[in-house]
């Protein structure tokens, strides 16, 4: 993975501000699902590696990124910050949801930190065959290893949210569960597009690591308690979690803490005290920092001016919705999309 090749990939669709909601709200069936919805990727990099033993890699920290390890033969081991170390075989799907730097071995004792034969991603020899696929090949006269590592990017805030309650790393089997059939096929479909590399061959691997973060993703929410806590945990609540989308889905309604409480037919006090219990801030707080990650994917990916975004976002004026920008954000609108535009001249 090159280290600028991170970059947030232009969107395939136009992006712009969604129009006014209709007056009658529709029922949310499926929050969590909702939100699943919004797990879109941009920025795809993948890496085909032919690893030989003897041989340790330690892979670098890529900020706002998802990393992905499928291994197509042989084994090897992972080893990320803050979680134990793990094997890895053909079957599984590996997550590394934060981004963290991590070492990948062909035996546990590389993993160790004596351990001093590790050599840095980026000073190896990798082909770039195209802007957003690269190929290694490296290692000794031992047992082979092929894998295909990818970075991918969340652009979307509730794609952000839900990224940051994961685990350092989680880890799918292709072999377990209800899903073992279609997932062992999409992992030897991955596999064979990356060897071979026919035209196309980069978009159906997009699409199926696409599929397949989710799937992991899905796998987690079910089998760990701590996905029953936090912002997780409203959106199974029957009453919070559709009002958190709402929130999501017009951030450019006049919302109040009054009129949330009315379309999920609770008190305000009852709601407003239930909604900080399980989101861990206000119902206000939650809208405004809602509105401004929002206007932040419009200002980066559209052509809206500040104005345009303040009236979509319900703001009376730009000097206040750009106040509360600054707030959240931590800069104003207009460094905010100046750096956008940088970064993505510089990918």
């Amino acid at each position: 993975m090159n280290r600028d090749s991170a970059a947030t990939v232009p969107p395939s669709a136009a992006t712009a501000p969604p129009g006014p909601p209709q007056d009658t709200w529709e029922a949310v069936v499926d929050p969590l699902g909702e939100a699943l919805h919004f797990l879109r990727m941009s920025g795809v990099v993948t890496a085909r590696s032919e690893l030989t033993g003897p041989w340790s890699v330690d892979l670098p920290a890529m900020d706002d990124c998802v990393l992905y390890h499928v291994i197509t033969h042989g084994e090897c081991w992972i080893d990320v910050p803050d979680a134990e170390p793990m094997l890895l075989r053909p079957g599984e799907f590996t997550l590394v949801p934060h981004g963290q730097g991590h070492r990948i071995a062909d035996r546990r004792e590389a993993l160790e930190p004596e351990a001093d034969d590790a050599v840095d991603f980026f000073d190896l020899p990798i082909e770039r065959i195209t802007p957003r696929y690269e190929r290694l090949r490296y290692g000794g006269d031992g047992a082979r290893t092929n894998l295909i590592c990818g970075a991918v990017r969340f652009d979307h805030p509730a794609a952000q949210e839900l990224v940051q309650m994961l685990p350092n790393v989680i880890r799918t089997s292709a072999w377990e569960g209800g899903e073992a059939e279609w997932m062992q096929s999409t992992l030897r479909l991955m596999a064979a597009e990356s060897a071979a590399l026919r035209p196309g061959g980069e978009t159906v691997i997009t699409r199926l690591a696409d599929i397949l973060v989710i799937q992991a993703i899905r796998a987690w929410i079910a089998n760990n308690p701590a996905a029953q806590t936090g912002w997780l945990g409203a959106l199974h609540d029957d009453r919070i979690g559709p009002a958190v989308l709402l929130i999501q889905k017009h951030p450019e309604k006049p919302w109040t803490v009054e009129s949330l409480a009315h379309r999920v037919a609770m008190s305000r006090s009852a709601f407003a005290a239930r909604f900080r219990e399980l989101v861990g801030e206000t119902p206000v707080q939650y809208l405004t920092r809602w509105r401004m990650h929002t206007a932040l994917t419009w200002l980066t990916e559209g052509e809206f001016t500040v104005a345009e975004l303040a009236g979509k976002l319900g703001y009376n004026s730009e000097a206040a919705f750009s106040r509360a920008f600054k707030r959240v954000i931590g800069s104003a609108p207009a460094h905010a999309r100046s750096a956008a535009r940088e970064a993505a001249m510089m990918s």
